[in-house]
């Protein structure tokens, strides 16, 4: 059951929380298919820019972006300019009021998707998948991570037919609730066919609030 429920979604209420804060009953669909665009937009525009997460919080008539990335300054270029146009260009695909914030990764090591993303990357500049997979898998246990998976499929090498290739390194309990586990997917586009990537990396647990308290009066 671990591989097949996304580790976002299974930890819903516990340690996570979405990355689209907003309820609405008539607007429904029309809110969350801008969510998607605004999303797809931002992805496309700065697809060097290390972009490993978009969260969009509503109010009323006014949309919150904050935009997650590992290069801010490409994003907000000469003097906050960039994102002035980023705003205008997205402005377009909805009728709300936007407000985007810009929060920098300290550590894009450790960020699931963008080691995903440089995976790929990697395999689209026809460096050995192997050779790539063992450099994301050491180098984000370096910089902390207490556990890494990173798994590839598809016509890896070349090969004429589709296999699977997984590289780990540490613990990745992807039962354990409490554990705070990033995961991310991104794709290479070889010229032999795409290639998938997914990666999962551990960065410890976290005790839930409730359980906390359950554990403080237990002591007392």
């Amino acid at each position: 059951m671990g591989q097949k429920v996304h580790p976002y979604g299974l930890r819903l209420g516990t340690i996570r929380t979405w990355t689209s804060k907003w309820y609405q009953d008539k607007n429904y669909a029309t809110w969350l298919h801008e969510d998607l665009a605004l999303r797809k937009a931002i992805k496309t525009k700065f697809s060097s820019a290390g972009v490993a997460d978009v969260v969009i919080e509503r109010a009323a008539n006014k949309a919150k972006l904050m935009i997650y990335t590992s290069r801010p300054g490409i994003i907000i270029g000469r003097r906050g300019a960039g994102v002035d146009q980023l705003k205008a260009e997205l402005q377009k695909l909805t009728k709300n009021e936007l407000l985007i914030d810009i929060q920098e990764i300290r550590k894009s090591e450790t960020n699931a998707q963008l080691v995903a993303e440089n995976v790929a990357t990697q395999l689209e500049r026809r460096v050995a998948f192997r050779r790539a997979m063992k450099k994301a898998v050491s180098v984000a246990m370096k910089f902390g991570a207490k556990g890494i998976r990173v798994h590839a499929s598809g016509r890896l090498g070349g090969a004429e037919i589709a296999r699977e290739e997984v590289y780990r390194e540490g613990r990745v309990p992807l039962h354990t609730l409490r554990a705070d586990i990033e995961y991310g997917k991104a794709t290479a586009f070889t010229p032999q066919g795409t290639v998938g990537i997914k990666c999962w990396i551990f960065k410890g647990e976290i005790i839930p609030q409730r359980a906390r308290r359950a554990a403080q009066i237990a002591s007392t």
